[in-house]
């Protein structure tokens, strides 16, 4: 189901050099956004405007972060909105701005005020209008990221491959539904479902300048909140989980389970401590079954732990490494498992407790230091 088929939400986008989407979008909103000190300034202009809850428009421009570009970048930022608010008819405040991109550099302003008018006219409500937003928003990602409901109707479209960390990550994640609530309610329903997926999720440890989160609703049907809040952490959990698996040069997704923690804040450390470890997820790209590496991660992660430890392999297949302490000798077997598989588990259990946690992340490639070392050349 794509963004189009929420009632009220027409959208356009194109994609050169730099790329810009627009969503007409008249509304509710409320939003997430980066915890990285140094904020961008769409992301501070977009904080601004959707601070009343009402929203018209939506527009987004990759290829450039526009932050670290001080009051210039603020200016830019409010120029592009009245744009938009004009060819809307609408009060610029109303409009929603994020960017994505390299850092440090100026938009290029002609580009924008020129394609603005174009993207504009053709705004519409197909699949191939928001395939062409989904496109427009990307910058190194190898495809779009996309999830539904259908009961309640939502529908999300991200961006995100690099620059990821559990402080949310170098994402850009729009979700659209016709369900009436207000924005104090959408925000308190977004924190939650962005507390369990996205703050759960970690590609290589860097928090981006950029990230934003905007849950946008055209009010037009009553829905339970119970019903709504499931379904939402259903689609932002497989939208991180489409943006580990396409992490800059992955080719493993890889979720991380602690069980039997003393308490539910020491099995998400563990739980982001391995997922964050380059050497595990090395091992993990090089298909070596190298169990040292997680028990090294699980102890330096600030949980109670000691050596009392379980650790399990699966993907196509399972198998157990490490039985309450003891290895049992069994890598041949996950070597073959890690192999065969583009989906990896590694289950852990501390044997500390009842509570249990969880981080979603993927391998490290060479890929990943090619991407990244050309990525302004």
């Amino acid at each position: 189901m794509e963004i189009t088929e929420i009632d009220g939400i027409r959208c356009a986008g194109i994609k050169e050099r730099y790329g810009l989407g627009i969503v007409k979008c008249r509304g509710v909103v409320a939003g997430v956004f980066t915890r990285n000190k140094i904020k961008s300034a769409s992301v501070k202009v977009c904080m601004e405007h959707i601070s009343d809850g009402k929203i018209e428009g939506l527009i987004v421009n990759s290829g450039n972060a526009n932050a670290y570009t001080g009051e210039r970048g603020i200016e830019d930022a409010k120029r592009i909105c009245k744009i938009l608010a004009n060819l809307m008819k609408c009060d610029e405040r109303d409009i929603a701005i994020a960017s994505t991109g390299v850092i440090g550099r100026f938009l290029d302003m002609n580009w924008i005020k020129e394609k603005i008018s174009e993207v504009y006219s053709n705004l519409g409500n197909t699949k191939k209008h928001a395939e062409e937003f989904a496109r427009a928003i990307t910058t190194t990602d190898r495809f779009p990221k996309k999830a539904y409901s259908r009961h309640p109707k939502i529908s999300a479209v991200a961006k995100g491959a690099g620059m990821i960390s559990p402080n949310m990550a170098t994402m850009l994640c729009f979700v659209f539904t016709d369900a009436k609530f207000d924005s104090g309610e959408l925000y308190e329903m977004l924190k939650e479902a962005v507390d369990i997926s996205f703050n759960r999720l970690v590609v290589d440890g860097d928090t981006s300048t950029n990230d934003t989160v905007l849950l946008i609703s055209t009010a037009r049907e009553k829905v339970d909140r119970d019903e709504f809040q499931q379904a939402l952490n259903n689609v932002c959990l497989s939208i991180a989980k489409q943006i580990a698996k396409d992490g800059e040069g992955a080719t493993k997704l890889m979720e991380v389970i602690v069980e039997g923690a003393k308490s539910d804040e020491d099995a998400l450390r563990v739980a982001k401590a391995v997922a964050s470890s380059l050497l595990v997820k090395t091992a993990i790209f090089g298909n070596d079954p190298n169990w040292g590496r997680i028990v090294a991660a699980i102890g330096y992660s600030g949980a109670d732990v000691d050596e009392t430890i379980s650790i399990s392999l699966e993907g196509a297949g399972e198998v157990k490494l490490v039985e309450m302490g003891r290895p049992l000798g069994n890598e041949e077997i996950a070597r073959e498992i890690l192999k065969r598989s583009d989906e990896i588990r590694i289950r852990i259990n501390l044997h500390k407790g009842s509570c249990e946690g969880y981080a979603i992340g993927c391998d490290l490639s060479y890929d990943y230091v090619r991407i990244n070392s050309e990525y302004t050349t």
